[in-house]
């Protein structure tokens, strides 16, 4: 059964204190560069906690394949390592939601591929103010709105959105994510926030002609 939708704008949390304990992320990575197998525990539970919340804010809730989507997550994490995807520009917990995002994005658009809905129950339920208020239901409405474009856009600059607007990392942490200059992060900034308004528009303007006819 589908837990409440989770808002997709929320603050990010702070670094817990258990990540500031055991292995460095720097020793963590050298471990796994090395064949070390037994650190795979300890990589899976420093990055649990963050894999779950990107997954839940970028799908809105926690679906039934969601310990499908952590563990697909979790290998990719893994393989980019391994691959030398990590630079050390920032957290493991950082990079591991950038992965998770994409896994995240990918989900929605295969689930539109698949022609499930996306916006499961979008109407208010009939029974008499006590099960949502009129003004939660819209905010949950608009909030998979906001989630279908952002999985229907450029992906790095949804991914720039997110990692932006969603997660309250700089221009500057996120440049050193990507392996970006800060000016080419503003530049994808700038651009999706103006393809994400365009369609946030376009919408408005449908519901409005339809409204109307």
């Amino acid at each position: 059964m589908s837990r409440d939708p989770v808002p997709l704008y929320a603050p990010r949390s702070p670094e817990p204190e258990a990540e500031r304990s055991g292995s460095s992320d720097r020793e963590l990575v050298e471990a796994i560069l090395q064949g070390d197998a037994r650190v795979a525990a300890e990589l899976h539970d420093r990055l649990v906690t963050v894999i779950d919340q990107t997954l839940v804010r970028i799908l809105g809730r926690r679906e039934n394949d969601h310990d499908d989507l952590m563990q697909s997550a979790f290998e990719q994490v893994l393989r980019s390592l391994l691959q030398g995807g990590f630079l050390g520009a920032c957290s493991l917990r950082t990079w591991a939601n950038r992965v998770t995002t994409h896994v995240g994005l990918n989900a929605i658009r295969s689930r539109q591929r698949e022609r499930r809905v996306i916006d499961r129950d979008s109407s208010v339920s009939g029974e008499s103010g006590a099960a949502v208020s009129e003004s939660r239901a819209e905010s949950e409405v608009e909030t998979r709105r906001l989630r279908r474009h952002l999985a229907a856009m450029n992906l790095a600059q949804a991914e720039m959105l997110i990692l932006h607007d969603l997660y309250g990392h700089s221009l500057t942490e996120i440049a050193g994510l990507l392996g970006v200059t800060q000016a080419a992060a503003q530049s994808r900034l700038v651009r999706g926030r103006h393809e994400l308004r365009q369609r946030l528009e376009k919408d408005a303007s449908g519901q409005r002609k339809g409204g109307q006819s």
